[in-house]
């Protein structure tokens, strides 16, 4: 990983550096400026050149070289902007990180034993917990159905985006929603890419739909952080977060009965 980060930085920085003027707020490329990069450079690429663009999204931070010139309170990010086109932004909000001070809620665990016995703490691991414990109909009030997962297409303006999981919704009312789900395990970080890809998508194909993104992320093996988003003036923005600890119906007491009735949530 470690050389792989190596190579990645200077194709990255060849290419930023290329393309930068000073005061610049948006850098354009295109997915053969890679190919071109490396040739210039004599670095390998990986069989997949996405996994670089993944990388500085989702595992690395970007080369402090690029970072330092971006403005005070901001960070460079890198959006697709169309099929093979990317572009580094400036963003105040470049990661989701959870709020390690909020308090948590116990949710009796209802994954079945031989999936909790074979399971990760992997993307696909947290994306069952949420389906068996129905964490996104609690989270948002909604009754939910997972309409498909991995769900690969292509919006205008971005090309390819991917979202982990797809829910449809409906409320008391008869409102309509769909809710895109973007999750991480512990060691993955979430983007605020995603859910700007994640809005596009909703606009795209579920148009008549309320577009509500949802993303979630393992702090620990049992313990979820849930975070909901809307569209502002500043771009994306978080409009709600939970934790949920999931336990054996033995753990959960009658005081954490009583601060839920009285509108308190529980702090393990």
């Amino acid at each position: 990983m470690a050389k792989d980060s190596d190579r990645y930085s200077k194709l990255i920085e060849d290419i930023f550096f290329k393309n930068y003027q000073e005061g610049a707020q948006e850098v354009s490329f295109q997915r053969e400026d890679l190919i071109n990069a490396a040739t210039k450079l004599g670095v390998k690429l990986p069989k997949n050149l996405g996994d670089i663009i993944y990388s500085f999204r989702y595992r690395v931070p970007l080369p402090e070289s690029i970072r330092k010139h971006a403005p005070e309170g901001l960070e460079w990010i890198i959006r697709p902007i169309g099929q093979a086109k990317y572009q580094f932004s400036l963003t105040a909000t470049p990661r989701i990180l959870p709020n390690t001070l909020l308090a948590e809620t116990k949710i009796p665990d209802a994954t079945p034993g031989i999936i909790a016995k074979y399971a990760f703490t992997d993307e696909q691991a947290l994306l069952a917990r949420l389906r068996y414990n129905r964490l996104i109909d609690i989270f948002s009030g909604v009754a939910c159905y997972s309409l498909q997962n991995h769900l690969r297409t292509t919006v205008p303006d971005m090309g390819q985006v991917e979202t982990d999981e797809i829910y449809i919704g409906i409320d008391k009312r008869g409102v309509q929603y769909v809710f895109p789900v973007q999750a991480k395990s512990g060691a993955g970080q979430l983007g605020i890419v995603q859910i700007e890809q994640d809005f596009a998508l909703c606009a795209t194909k579920f148009p008549q739909l309320v577009c509500r993104p949802v993303a979630a992320q393992f702090m620990e093996d049992n313990l979820i952080a849930l975070f909901a988003f809307e569209e502002g003036e500043k771009g994306v923005v978080i409009n709600d977060e939970k934790h949920y600890r999931l336990v054996s119906p033995g753990q959960m007491t009658d005081e954490d009965l009583a601060r839920y009735r009285n509108g308190n949530a529980s702090v393990a």
